[in-house]
Protein backbone atom coordinates (compact mmCIF):
# COMPACT_ATOMS: atom_id res chain seq x y z
CA UNK A 1 0.00 0.00 0.00
CA UNK A 2 1.63 3.42 -0.68
CA UNK A 3 1.05 6.87 0.95
CA UNK A 4 -1.09 8.16 -2.89
CA UNK A 5 -3.32 5.44 -1.86
CA UNK A 6 -4.16 5.50 2.03
CA UNK A 7 -6.41 7.46 3.58
CA UNK A 8 -6.76 9.77 6.42
CA UNK A 9 -8.20 6.82 8.64
CA UNK A 10 -5.30 4.63 7.78
CA UNK A 11 -2.56 6.92 7.65
CA UNK A 12 -3.98 8.11 11.37
CA UNK A 13 -4.10 4.42 12.53
CA UNK A 14 -0.83 3.58 11.36
CA UNK A 15 0.93 6.88 13.47
CA UNK A 16 -1.47 5.72 16.66
CA UNK A 17 0.10 2.17 16.82
CA UNK A 18 3.30 3.94 15.93
CA UNK A 19 3.33 5.55 19.54
CA UNK A 20 1.52 3.54 22.07
CA UNK A 21 1.81 5.42 25.62
CA UNK A 22 4.51 7.28 24.70
CA UNK A 23 5.70 8.24 28.13
CA UNK A 24 6.67 12.44 28.75
CA UNK A 25 4.61 13.23 25.72
CA UNK A 26 3.85 16.83 25.85
CA UNK A 27 0.31 18.50 25.96
CA UNK A 28 -0.36 20.67 23.39
CA UNK A 29 -2.07 23.93 23.54
CA UNK A 30 -4.59 25.70 20.96
CA UNK A 31 -2.73 28.63 19.05
CA UNK A 32 0.72 27.22 20.36
CA UNK A 33 3.72 26.94 18.20
CA UNK A 34 5.17 23.81 17.74
CA UNK A 35 8.18 22.33 15.78
CA UNK A 36 8.47 18.94 14.29
CA UNK A 37 9.99 16.20 11.80
CA UNK A 38 7.89 15.02 8.98
CA UNK A 39 6.88 11.19 9.37
CA UNK A 40 4.79 10.31 6.71
CA UNK A 41 3.20 11.99 3.73
CA UNK A 42 -0.51 10.97 2.74
CA UNK A 43 -2.77 12.05 -0.39
CA UNK A 44 -4.31 15.03 1.90
CA UNK A 45 -2.32 15.51 5.30
CA UNK A 46 1.21 15.24 6.09
CA UNK A 47 1.89 13.54 9.64
CA UNK A 48 4.40 15.61 11.85
CA UNK A 49 5.87 13.93 15.09
CA UNK A 50 5.74 17.05 18.13
CA UNK A 51 6.28 14.93 20.70
CA UNK A 52 2.79 14.32 21.52
CA UNK A 53 1.32 11.40 22.44
CA UNK A 54 0.04 11.24 18.98
CA UNK A 55 1.21 12.53 15.67
CA UNK A 56 0.09 15.56 14.69
CA UNK A 57 -1.87 16.26 10.87
CA UNK A 58 -1.04 18.70 8.95
CA UNK A 59 -3.74 19.86 5.51
CA UNK A 60 -1.47 19.07 2.63
CA UNK A 61 -2.48 22.15 1.03
CA UNK A 62 -1.03 24.29 3.72
CA UNK A 63 3.06 22.85 3.19
CA UNK A 64 2.43 23.05 -0.96
CA UNK A 65 3.26 26.27 -3.38
CA UNK A 66 1.58 28.33 -5.92
CA UNK A 67 1.22 25.31 -8.77
CA UNK A 68 0.46 22.88 -5.89
CA UNK A 69 3.67 21.19 -5.36
CA UNK A 70 4.72 19.69 -2.02
CA UNK A 71 7.35 21.80 -0.38
CA UNK A 72 8.31 19.08 2.36
CA UNK A 73 9.52 15.69 2.40
CA UNK A 74 9.76 12.88 4.85
CA UNK A 75 12.42 14.09 7.54
CA UNK A 76 12.47 17.51 7.04
CA UNK A 77 11.66 19.76 10.33
CA UNK A 78 8.93 22.39 10.12
CA UNK A 79 6.93 24.84 12.37
CA UNK A 80 3.01 25.34 12.83
CA UNK A 81 0.49 26.25 15.59
CA UNK A 82 -1.47 24.30 16.95
CA UNK A 83 -5.51 24.54 15.05
CA UNK A 84 -6.46 21.33 18.22
CA UNK A 85 -4.43 19.67 20.69
CA UNK A 86 -6.62 16.43 20.02
CA UNK A 87 -7.94 14.44 22.27
CA UNK A 88 -10.03 11.35 22.32
CA UNK A 89 -11.42 12.48 18.82
CA UNK A 90 -7.86 12.00 17.06
CA UNK A 91 -4.43 13.61 16.94
CA UNK A 92 -3.55 17.10 17.14
CA UNK A 93 -4.36 19.55 14.16
CA UNK A 94 -1.88 21.93 12.96
CA UNK A 95 -1.92 24.59 10.81
CA UNK A 96 1.23 26.52 8.98
CA UNK A 97 -0.36 29.46 7.72
CA UNK A 98 -4.19 30.97 6.64
CA UNK A 99 -4.32 32.48 3.33
CA UNK A 100 -6.75 35.35 2.97
CA UNK A 101 -7.75 35.39 -0.64
CA UNK A 102 -10.78 33.90 -1.71
CA UNK A 103 -11.83 32.57 2.07
CA UNK A 104 -12.89 35.67 3.73
CA UNK A 105 -14.65 35.61 6.85
CA UNK A 106 -14.32 31.72 7.49
CA UNK A 107 -10.70 31.93 7.49
CA UNK A 108 -10.67 34.72 9.73
CA UNK A 109 -12.37 32.95 12.25
CA UNK A 110 -10.49 30.11 11.61
CA UNK A 111 -7.37 31.87 12.33
CA UNK A 112 -9.29 33.70 16.01
CA UNK A 113 -9.79 30.45 16.94
CA UNK A 114 -6.90 28.58 15.96
CA UNK A 115 -4.38 31.64 16.98
CA UNK A 116 -2.44 30.54 13.74
CA UNK A 117 -1.57 33.60 11.47
CA UNK A 118 -3.09 34.69 8.90
CA UNK A 119 -1.99 36.55 5.45
CA UNK A 120 -2.95 40.07 4.78
CA UNK A 121 -1.69 43.05 2.56
CA UNK A 122 -1.84 46.79 4.16
CA UNK A 123 -4.38 48.96 1.78
CA UNK A 124 -4.25 52.23 3.85
CA UNK A 125 -3.16 54.01 6.63
CA UNK A 126 -6.04 55.40 8.71
CA UNK A 127 -5.97 56.80 11.97
CA UNK A 128 -5.15 55.11 15.07
CA UNK A 129 -2.82 52.60 12.93
CA UNK A 130 -3.51 50.88 9.32
CA UNK A 131 -6.50 49.04 7.39
CA UNK A 132 -5.80 45.21 6.66
CA UNK A 133 -7.18 43.55 3.60
CA UNK A 134 -7.68 39.96 4.35
CA UNK A 135 -9.38 37.99 1.52
CA UNK A 136 -12.28 40.71 0.65
CA UNK A 137 -12.61 41.49 4.54
CA UNK A 138 -11.49 44.61 5.36
CA UNK A 139 -9.70 44.18 9.05
CA UNK A 140 -7.81 46.80 11.51
CA UNK A 141 -4.74 46.89 12.90
CA UNK A 142 -3.94 49.32 15.93
CA UNK A 143 -0.98 51.19 15.83
CA UNK A 144 0.30 49.53 18.93
CA UNK A 145 -0.08 46.04 17.31
CA UNK A 146 1.88 47.04 14.20
CA UNK A 147 5.28 45.89 15.58
CA UNK A 148 7.50 45.43 18.55
CA UNK A 149 8.87 48.96 18.43
CA UNK A 150 8.09 52.65 17.51
CA UNK A 151 7.42 53.05 14.12
CA UNK A 152 7.08 57.14 13.22
CA UNK A 153 5.42 56.25 9.79
CA UNK A 154 3.95 53.15 8.30
CA UNK A 155 4.10 54.70 4.43
CA UNK A 156 6.42 51.75 3.36
CA UNK A 157 3.87 48.76 4.30
CA UNK A 158 1.39 50.08 2.23
CA UNK A 159 0.52 47.19 -0.82
CA UNK A 160 2.89 44.71 1.10
CA UNK A 161 1.87 41.50 2.58
CA UNK A 162 2.19 40.42 6.07
CA UNK A 163 0.86 37.94 8.74
CA UNK A 164 -1.46 38.59 11.38
CA UNK A 165 -3.52 37.50 14.17
CA UNK A 166 -6.69 37.91 14.63
CA UNK A 167 -7.56 39.43 17.73
CA UNK A 168 -11.48 39.96 17.61
CA UNK A 169 -14.46 39.10 15.28
CA UNK A 170 -17.50 41.27 15.46
CA UNK A 171 -20.46 42.41 14.22
CA UNK A 172 -20.48 38.98 11.33
CA UNK A 173 -17.05 40.10 10.50
CA UNK A 174 -17.75 43.99 9.83
CA UNK A 175 -15.21 44.79 12.59
CA UNK A 176 -12.16 42.77 12.50
CA UNK A 177 -9.14 43.55 14.35
CA UNK A 178 -5.81 42.05 13.81
CA UNK A 179 -2.21 41.96 15.17
CA UNK A 180 1.10 42.00 13.31
CA UNK A 181 2.47 42.92 16.71
CA UNK A 182 1.82 39.39 18.18
CA UNK A 183 3.01 37.21 14.89
CA UNK A 184 6.53 39.10 15.10
CA UNK A 185 7.03 38.11 19.46
CA UNK A 186 5.97 35.10 18.25
CA UNK A 187 8.95 34.69 16.14
CA UNK A 188 11.40 36.94 17.94
CA UNK A 189 10.92 34.18 20.37
CA UNK A 190 11.59 31.35 18.49
CA UNK A 191 14.83 33.03 17.16
CA UNK A 192 15.61 34.14 21.20
CA UNK A 193 15.63 30.33 21.72
CA UNK A 194 18.49 29.58 18.47
CA UNK A 195 20.12 33.00 19.82
CA UNK A 196 20.74 31.40 23.48
CA UNK A 197 22.03 28.03 22.18
CA UNK A 198 24.78 29.86 20.36
CA UNK A 199 25.66 32.82 21.98
CA UNK A 200 29.02 33.18 23.63
CA UNK A 201 31.60 35.60 24.57
CA UNK A 202 33.72 36.84 22.14
CA UNK A 203 31.47 36.30 18.88
CA UNK A 204 30.63 38.72 16.20
CA UNK A 205 26.93 39.33 14.79
CA UNK A 206 24.85 41.33 12.75
CA UNK A 207 21.93 43.55 14.65
CA UNK A 208 20.06 46.24 14.40
CA UNK A 209 19.61 49.25 16.37
CA UNK A 210 16.25 49.95 18.22
CA UNK A 211 16.82 52.17 20.91
CA UNK A 212 19.51 55.15 21.38
CA UNK A 213 19.99 56.37 24.89
CA UNK A 214 22.38 58.82 26.19
CA UNK A 215 24.65 56.40 27.62
CA UNK A 216 24.50 53.81 24.64
CA UNK A 217 22.90 51.97 22.26
CA UNK A 218 20.50 49.02 22.51
CA UNK A 219 20.86 46.14 19.82
CA UNK A 220 18.36 43.75 18.56
CA UNK A 221 20.26 40.61 17.61
CA UNK A 222 17.56 38.51 16.60
CA UNK A 223 15.44 37.94 19.41
CA UNK A 224 17.37 39.17 22.13
CA UNK A 225 18.81 42.40 22.67
CA UNK A 226 21.88 43.63 23.94
CA UNK A 227 23.56 46.80 25.18
CA UNK A 228 26.53 48.63 23.08
CA UNK A 229 27.80 51.75 25.80
CA UNK A 230 28.99 54.79 24.86
CA UNK A 231 32.41 53.89 25.41
CA UNK A 232 32.23 50.83 23.48
CA UNK A 233 30.73 52.46 20.11
CA UNK A 234 34.25 53.34 18.88
CA UNK A 235 37.82 53.45 18.94
CA UNK A 236 38.36 57.06 19.53
CA UNK A 237 36.00 59.42 22.08
CA UNK A 238 32.18 59.86 21.41
CA UNK A 239 30.60 62.37 22.42
CA UNK A 240 27.27 61.52 21.61
CA UNK A 241 25.47 58.19 20.93
CA UNK A 242 24.07 59.87 17.04
CA UNK A 243 27.07 60.28 16.35
CA UNK A 244 27.85 57.01 15.57
CA UNK A 245 24.56 55.11 14.72
CA UNK A 246 21.40 55.73 13.54
CA UNK A 247 17.91 53.86 14.98
CA UNK A 248 17.13 51.46 12.63
CA UNK A 249 20.91 51.00 11.30
CA UNK A 250 22.45 47.80 10.74
CA UNK A 251 25.75 46.89 13.00
CA UNK A 252 28.76 44.37 13.61
CA UNK A 253 28.78 43.99 17.32
CA UNK A 254 31.16 41.82 19.58
CA UNK A 255 29.61 40.17 22.75
CA UNK A 256 31.81 41.57 25.61
CA UNK A 257 30.07 39.52 28.31
CA UNK A 258 26.38 37.25 28.94
CA UNK A 259 24.60 37.33 32.06
CA UNK A 260 21.76 35.55 33.42
CA UNK A 261 19.41 38.29 35.85
CA UNK A 262 18.38 36.73 38.54
CA UNK A 263 19.80 33.58 37.73
CA UNK A 264 16.76 33.05 34.97
CA UNK A 265 18.48 31.85 31.79
CA UNK A 266 15.61 33.19 29.82
CA UNK A 267 16.23 36.27 30.45
CA UNK A 268 19.91 37.63 29.52
CA UNK A 269 21.77 40.59 30.06
CA UNK A 270 24.38 41.05 27.18
CA UNK A 271 27.26 43.87 26.88
CA UNK A 272 28.37 44.34 22.90
CA UNK A 273 30.97 46.08 21.95
CA UNK A 274 31.12 47.86 18.20
CA UNK A 275 35.16 47.68 18.74
CA UNK A 276 34.82 45.43 16.06
CA UNK A 277 37.93 45.58 13.81
CA UNK A 278 41.17 47.17 13.68
CA UNK A 279 41.18 51.02 15.06
CA UNK A 280 40.65 53.71 11.88
CA UNK A 281 43.25 54.57 10.03
CA UNK A 282 44.79 58.08 11.22
CA UNK A 283 44.48 59.83 8.05
CA UNK A 284 40.67 59.15 8.76
CA UNK A 285 40.89 61.72 11.81
CA UNK A 286 43.08 64.23 9.53
CA UNK A 287 40.45 64.40 7.18
CA UNK A 288 38.31 65.95 9.80
CA UNK A 289 38.15 69.60 8.36
CA UNK A 290 38.38 68.84 4.67
CA UNK A 291 35.45 69.33 2.28
CA UNK A 292 33.97 66.86 -0.38
CA UNK A 293 31.31 67.45 -2.88
CA UNK A 294 28.45 64.47 -2.39
CA UNK A 295 24.96 64.10 -4.12
CA UNK A 296 22.11 63.11 -2.00
CA UNK A 297 21.38 59.24 -2.03
CA UNK A 298 18.16 58.94 -0.06
CA UNK A 299 16.60 60.25 2.32
CA UNK A 300 14.67 58.97 5.65
CA UNK A 301 13.86 60.10 8.95
CA UNK A 302 17.07 59.74 10.36
CA UNK A 303 18.79 62.54 7.97
CA UNK A 304 20.52 62.27 4.58
CA UNK A 305 22.49 59.53 2.88
CA UNK A 306 24.95 61.32 0.58
CA UNK A 307 27.84 59.99 -1.91
CA UNK A 308 30.97 61.23 -1.94
CA UNK A 309 34.67 59.97 -3.47
CA UNK A 310 35.15 58.45 0.25
CA UNK A 311 31.89 56.33 -0.05
CA UNK A 312 28.33 57.10 1.12
CA UNK A 313 28.02 58.40 4.62
CA UNK A 314 25.12 59.75 6.54
CA UNK A 315 24.12 63.13 7.27
CA UNK A 316 22.13 63.25 10.81
CA UNK A 317 19.12 65.45 10.90
CA UNK A 318 20.69 67.67 13.12
CA UNK A 319 24.00 68.37 11.05
CA UNK A 320 21.65 68.84 8.03
CA UNK A 321 21.73 72.91 8.86
CA UNK A 322 18.01 73.48 8.51
CA UNK A 323 15.35 74.24 11.36
CA UNK A 324 13.90 71.61 13.25
CA UNK A 325 10.75 69.86 12.21
CA UNK A 326 11.55 70.72 8.52
CA UNK A 327 11.00 68.42 6.35
CA UNK A 328 14.35 67.16 5.26
CA UNK A 329 13.37 65.88 1.39
CA UNK A 330 11.90 69.61 0.27
CA UNK A 331 15.88 70.91 1.78
CA UNK A 332 17.69 68.23 0.08
CA UNK A 333 15.80 65.88 -2.56
CA UNK A 334 17.50 63.39 -4.40
CA UNK A 335 20.56 64.18 -6.69
CA UNK A 336 20.75 67.10 -5.22
CA UNK A 337 24.48 68.63 -4.93
CA UNK A 338 25.58 69.21 -1.38
CA UNK A 339 29.15 69.95 0.21
CA UNK A 340 29.88 68.15 3.16
CA UNK A 341 32.75 67.60 5.64
CA UNK A 342 33.70 64.47 7.63
CA UNK A 343 32.51 63.87 11.57
CA UNK A 344 33.85 60.39 11.78
CA UNK A 345 34.34 57.12 10.39
CA UNK A 346 34.31 53.65 12.69
CA UNK A 347 36.02 50.35 12.25
CA UNK A 348 33.66 49.34 10.23
CA UNK A 349 34.46 52.13 7.67
CA UNK A 350 30.72 54.00 8.22
CA UNK A 351 31.18 57.22 7.57
CA UNK A 352 29.34 60.12 9.17
CA UNK A 353 29.17 64.00 7.59
CA UNK A 354 27.62 67.41 7.78
CA UNK A 355 26.50 70.14 5.79
CA UNK A 356 26.36 73.07 8.65
CA UNK A 357 29.78 71.93 9.62
CA UNK A 358 31.55 72.65 6.20
CA UNK A 359 31.76 76.61 6.57
CA UNK A 360 33.60 76.54 9.92
CA UNK A 361 35.93 73.17 8.89
CA UNK A 362 37.24 75.39 6.04
CA UNK A 363 37.69 78.37 8.37
CA UNK A 364 39.81 76.30 10.28
CA UNK A 365 41.70 74.77 7.36
CA UNK A 366 42.43 78.38 6.53
CA UNK A 367 43.82 79.77 9.79
CA UNK A 368 45.84 76.62 10.13
CA UNK A 369 47.43 77.37 6.21
CA UNK A 370 47.92 81.06 6.85
CA UNK A 371 49.88 79.87 10.23
CA UNK A 372 51.67 77.54 8.64
CA UNK A 373 52.73 79.96 6.06
CA UNK A 374 54.10 82.76 8.79
CA UNK A 375 55.61 80.04 10.37
CA UNK A 376 57.94 79.06 7.25
CA UNK A 377 58.36 83.17 6.22
CA UNK A 378 59.54 83.65 9.49
CA UNK A 379 62.79 81.82 9.46
CA UNK A 380 63.92 84.24 7.01
CA UNK A 381 64.79 86.58 9.53
CA UNK A 382 64.05 90.48 10.70
CA UNK A 383 62.34 91.41 7.00
CA UNK A 384 59.28 88.98 7.26
CA UNK A 385 56.68 91.65 8.08
CA UNK A 386 57.89 93.78 5.06
CA UNK A 387 57.54 90.51 3.40
CA UNK A 388 54.31 89.80 4.13
CA UNK A 389 52.87 93.81 3.68
CA UNK A 390 55.00 93.09 0.16
CA UNK A 391 52.79 90.40 -0.86
CA UNK A 392 49.48 91.64 0.69
CA UNK A 393 49.74 95.09 -1.98
CA UNK A 394 51.69 94.12 -4.78
CA UNK A 395 54.54 95.54 -4.98
CA UNK A 396 57.61 93.94 -6.79
CA UNK A 397 59.83 92.33 -4.39
CA UNK A 398 63.41 94.14 -3.29
CA UNK A 399 66.54 92.02 -3.64
CA UNK A 400 67.57 91.79 0.29
CA UNK A 401 71.32 92.39 1.32
CA UNK A 402 72.46 91.55 4.95
CA UNK A 403 72.61 94.78 6.33
CA UNK A 404 74.40 97.51 3.52
CA UNK A 405 70.74 99.13 3.30
CA UNK A 406 70.64 99.80 7.04
CA UNK A 407 73.74 101.55 6.73
CA UNK A 408 72.76 103.74 3.52
CA UNK A 409 70.36 105.00 5.09
CA UNK A 410 72.39 106.16 7.76
CA UNK A 411 74.94 107.79 5.72
CA UNK A 412 72.36 109.76 3.93
CA UNK A 413 71.39 111.30 7.10
CA UNK A 414 74.79 112.24 8.28
CA UNK A 415 75.15 115.29 6.10
CA UNK A 416 72.50 117.26 7.46
CA UNK A 417 75.00 117.41 11.19
CA UNK A 418 72.09 119.79 13.04
CA UNK A 419 74.56 119.65 16.00
CA UNK A 420 77.53 121.42 14.08
CA UNK A 421 76.94 124.84 15.40
CA UNK A 422 77.85 123.89 19.51
CA UNK A 423 81.55 123.48 18.57
CA UNK A 424 81.62 127.34 16.73
CA UNK A 425 80.19 128.47 20.06
CA UNK A 426 83.22 126.69 21.99
CA UNK A 427 85.63 128.55 20.06
CA UNK A 428 84.31 131.67 20.24
CA UNK A 429 85.06 131.76 23.58
CA UNK A 430 88.50 132.17 23.78
CA UNK A 431 88.32 135.32 21.48
CA UNK A 432 86.09 136.72 23.50
CA UNK A 433 88.36 136.76 26.78
CA UNK A 434 91.59 137.73 24.50
CA UNK A 435 89.52 140.96 24.00
CA UNK A 436 89.11 141.26 27.79
CA UNK A 437 92.36 141.52 28.62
Amino acid sequence: MTHDDDDFASLFEASQHQQPGRRGARKLRTGEQVEGVVVQVGREYVFVDVGAKAEARIAREQLADAQGALSVQVGDRIRATVKHPGGREGGPELVKSLRGGGVGLAAIELAQESGAPIAGTVSKIVKGGVEVTIGGVRAFCPASQVDVGYSPSFDHMIDQSYQFKVVEVRDGGRSVIVSRKAVVLDERNEQARELRAKLEVGAEIEGTVRSIQPYGAFIDLGGLEGLAHISELGHGRVDRVEDVVQLGERVTVRVLAIEARDGDPENLKISLSMKTGQPPAASASAEGDSVHDGTVASVNQHGVFVDTELGRGLVPARELGIPQGADPRRAFPVGKEVRVTLISRDSSGRLRFSVRGVQEAEERSNFRSFAKEGKQKSKSGFGNLGDLLRDKIGDAPVPAGPAKPARAATSARAPSKPREPAPAAADSRPNRRRRVK
